[in-house]
């Protein structure tokens, strides 16, 4: 495992580039199941790409939220499901990024050092443990709980879709204070896969980003110390999600960009390479409204995660990242159906990278906020309602 100086950002994205070519070759493979669910992760973890949001000041990369959307989005023209995955480890450890220059009080500055001084001197990774069945990642549903102990806490629950399952080092989970059904008394804790108690079964087996290692995670009496309350404070998740939903949303855009630029350069490969598709005007049309709408929309997506740096928490920033987030959806949905009726039956053969993309692009639609929650925060936003209200969105 190597860490990354903070080089500029075209010699970064140069090296997540060539991560990227080094992800393609055996995006497939992992897909299919005919090499390990974690060969990409190990990709990542190896070229040192863990530590590039980590602030400058512990080690890391000190990315900003616009340059790590341009990683991502890189990242995921290797392959999306390894990409989605490192974003989950950034989703567990963003927020404390974003904090690097506040004081924070001794517990949560105790907190926030281990978790660096984890990714940076011990390579660890970190990723996220929230959603749940019939919940999803809305914490107003969480059914996992927890209760004090003398000296931490023992959490008791079960957690569905965890990606990096098994192979990640720590997980983030939510769980509610037992007896408790109020919203603000969602916590998250630190557990590691080790720990006793901590178990990961029904490995993801969808029609596609197997590559994601997502499986079920079950905590049964799991103790953990104090110290690994995160920031050392309990009910703050609803809070702190409500004022700066972007970890939680706009990670999905970078990647699945990604995913709408390969599959218009496959669709671009393979109209290069058949002169009679070439010559039709027709089919000519239709490559330039797809590079035209994949310019469009990484335009908004940029500009999102502009906003998420410039007024980190303001409504019109998250507004932004829940208009791109719907909006890639709908583009990779179109970019599909447009790849298949111009490239005909090729563009579905297990042999064609495209025939993988085409399957990885539905699930954009699955992938939080839907996007029926984008519209109406959106909509809501704009019609003046209180978006810093917990009841005004439904997390």
């Amino acid at each position: 495992m190597r860490t990354i100086d903070a080089p500029d950002m075209k010699v970064t994205l140069l090296m997540v580039a060539e991560i990227a070519a080094a992800l393609r070759m055996v995006a497939g493979e992992v897909d299919e199941g005919r090499v390990p669910v974690g060969e990409g992760y190990r990709i990542v973890r190896d070229a040192g790409l863990l530590t590039l949001l980590v602030p400058r000041s512990a080690g890391g990369g000190g990315l900003s939220y616009l340059d790590y959307t341009r990683v991502l989005e890189t990242l995921a023209t290797g392959d999306a499901a390894t990409a989605l995955g490192y974003n989950m480890h950034n989703v567990a450890i963003g927020g404390l990024c974003e904090s690097a220059r506040r004081e924070l009080p001794p517990k949560a500055e105790a907190f926030r050092n281990w978790v660096f001084e984890e990714v940076v001197n011990h390579g660890r990774m970190f990723a996220s443990a929230t959603s749940e069945v019939g919940a999803g990642a809305k914490l107003t549903g969480v059914k996992a709980t927890y209760r004090r102990t003398g000296d931490g806490f023992v959490l008791n629950g079960r957690k569905s879709f965890v990606s990096l399952a098994g192979i990640a080092d720590y997980y983030i989970t939510t769980a509610r204070r037992e007896e408790s059904s109020a919203v603000d008394e969602v916590s998250h804790f630190v557990v590691a896969k080790d720990d006793a108690g901590v178990s990961f079964e029904g490995l993801w087996d969808g029609s596609a980003l197997n590559g994601t290692a997502t499986a079920a995670m079950t905590l049964s009496d799991v103790r953990v110390g104090a110290d690994r309350l995160f920031l050392g404070v309990e009910g703050m998740s609803l809070f702190k999600l409500v004022r700066e939903p972007h970890w939680m949303v706009s990670g999905y855009m970078g990647a699945y960009l990604g995913v709408a630029e390969s599959i218009l350069r496959h669709t671009t490969d393979l109209v290069g390479a058949d002169t009679r598709k070439r010559d039709s005007a027709v089919v000519r049309a239709d490559v330039g409204r797809m590079v035209v709408e994949v310019a469009a929309t990484r335009a908004l997506v940029h500009e999102a995660a502009r906003l998420v740096d410039e007024r980190k928490g303001s409504v019109d920033a998250n507004s932004a990242v829940h208009a791109a987030k719907y909006y890639v959806g709908e583009l990779v949905s179109r970019l599909a159906h447009t790849a298949v009726r111009i490239c005909g039956s090729s563009a579905l053969r297990k042999s064609n990278p495209l025939e993988r993309l085409l399957r990885e692009a539905a699930f954009c639609a699955v992938m939080p906020a839907k996007p029926d929650e984008c519209l109406e925060y959106v909509g809501k936003a704009s019609l003046g309602f209180n978006m810093f209200d917990s009841t005004t969105i439904e997390w």
